[in-house]
């Protein structure tokens, strides 16, 4: 199994060799390059079986021999073992062909723990092969780094800086990075938004010199990986109503597009997905591209589902390298011109990206109102974005089943709950202390070089 560049440049990479690596060295992100492909015997055969069994069976075609067959049972096993539900992505139905995916049930009570729990345990058995160490550097808009730090925390041979725009995430979303007591993470409240930190992350992996110095790996959705384990929860999701004998949609609350284009791979190896519903919050890029054919940033207005408060969309990419037949020239001039805001669809891809994917748009009052609604009607109380996502789900019901992600639990976004619902929704037990506990965070500038000084002088430290 195979993994190329989305701007056709960078090597040919294994999955082990992509996941550690990250962004490509030509800056572009890895995908397969041939996307296995299931027969409906294959996805029944998955039917009735536990997440971690379907976890196995999905994933496993893509990793080729990266980790034995017991190696991977036994990694999955210790990956999702801390999970608070026994189904680890259990559905619940909101009305007649409506239903929510709860994510929440991980240790950091956001859907990024399916993929970032397996990671640290994939990554934490390859480096102990080799006897390598590593330095990770992400950025986040409220969920990944409290992720990224669980799963990293306390490893030896991982160092761990997460990059979060300061006083523009939740309070608990904060707290759950700035907590950790383990010296190997490290919290960086950075001055600027999401779109700054991701450039400055992707920034040290194109400076060649640095990123070979610090042995730099990335766990944001640009890691494959990320993506792959993703993968797993609308195929387990599909089955349990119906698949693949018959057909559901899924919509998807998202900003930087890794977990709706985790469905579109998982559409691309022949699950039966009839629509792929983008639901983005008043940061509107993805649906005003797909309305209006022009991929253009329009500033980053804070909101109460900080999460998607993104105008570039890393994973994004990745479908546009589908839509223009696999061309990496082509996206990579695309992407040049995102310097200079952003860059009109060529007519063919456009047509391509709306074959697959659908679109709309949330704004704050109909956020508000939602949770209002939902939890008032079905007794489900949403975090705000998984409002978002349950709004522009009911604008395209149909006759198949839909499947809306709630990608966080509403503890995560107090404020915005309580001003919904007229109550602040408590934490799990295992967190109830988090206010309690002392902070540890630097705060840092949006300039590279000082990131780049900082990194260097912890590892050596």
């Amino acid at each position: 199994m195979r993994y190329i560049s989305t701007r056709g440049t960078a090597p040919i990479l294994t999955f082990g060799q992509a996941m550690m690596t990250g962004l490509a060295r030509d800056g572009g992100l890895y995908v397969p390059q041939v996307v296995p492909q299931f027969t409906k015997a294959d996805f029944a055969a998955l039917a009735g079986k536990s997440y971690e069994d379907i976890a196995y069976g999905v994933m496993k075609p893509f990793m080729g021999d990266t980790f034995t067959d017991d190696e991977f049972r036994d990694l999955i096993a210790k990956a999702y073992a801390g999970f608070g539900h026994p189904a680890r992505a259990p559905l619940k139905q909101l009305a007649s062909n409506h239903f929510l995916l709860e994510l929440f049930h991980g240790p950091t009570l956001a859907f990024k723990d399916f993929a970032m729990q397996l990671i640290g345990q994939m990554m934490q058995a390859a480096l102990g092969k080799t006897g390598e160490r590593i330095t990770i550097v992400g950025a986040t808009s409220g969920d990944t780094g409290s992720a990224a730090m669980e799963a990293f925390r306390g490893l030896a041979n991982v160092d761990v800086f997460i990059l979060f725009p300061h006083g523009r995430v939740s309070d608990v979303q904060r707290r759950q990075m700035t907590t950790p007591l383990e010296s190997n993470v490290h919290a960086l409240a950075m001055d600027g938004s999401f779109d700054d930190a991701q450039a400055r992350v992707k920034d040290m992996f194109n400076d060649f010199a640095f990123r070979d110095g610090v042995r730099l790996a990335g766990v944001n959705s640009i890691n494959w990986a990320r993506v792959l384990a993703q993968v797993v929860y609308y195929v387990s999701s599909a089955l349990s109503l119906g698949a693949p004998h018959r057909p559901v949609s899924f919509t998807v609350p998202t900003g930087n597009f890794g977990d709706v284009f985790a469905g579109y791979i998982a559409r691309s190896m022949g699950l039966p997905i009839e629509k792929l519903v983008i639901a983005t919050n008043q940061n509107d890029i993805l649906d005003r591209a797909l309305r209006a054919g022009r991929y253009a940033m329009d500033g980053v207005k804070p909101s109460i589902s900080p999460s998607m408060d993104i105008q570039i969309s890393s994973n994004f990419e990745r479908a546009l390298f589908d839509a223009y037949g696999r061309d990496g020239a082509a996206v990579a001039g695309l992407m040049a011109l995102m310097k200079d805001g952003g860059f009109e669809i060529a007519d063919a891809a456009l047509r391509s990206l709306r074959g697959t994917f659908a679109s709309g748009r949330c704004s704050e009052d109909e956020t508000l109102a939602t949770i209002t609604r939902t939890f008032a009607q079905t007794g489900e109380l949403l975090c705000p974005h998984g409002a978002v996502g349950v709004k522009v789900a009911e604008e395209h019901l149909g006759d198949v089943p839909m499947i809306t992600l709630a990608t966080a639990h509403p503890a995560k976004f107090p404020d915005a709950v309580e001003q919904a619902v007229g109550f602040r929704p408590a934490l799990p037990l295992r967190m109830a202390d988090l206010f309690e506990r002392p902070e540890r965070v630097t705060r840092v500038p949006n300039d590279l070089g000082a990131l780049q000084s900082l990194v260097r002088e912890r590892i050596a430290s």
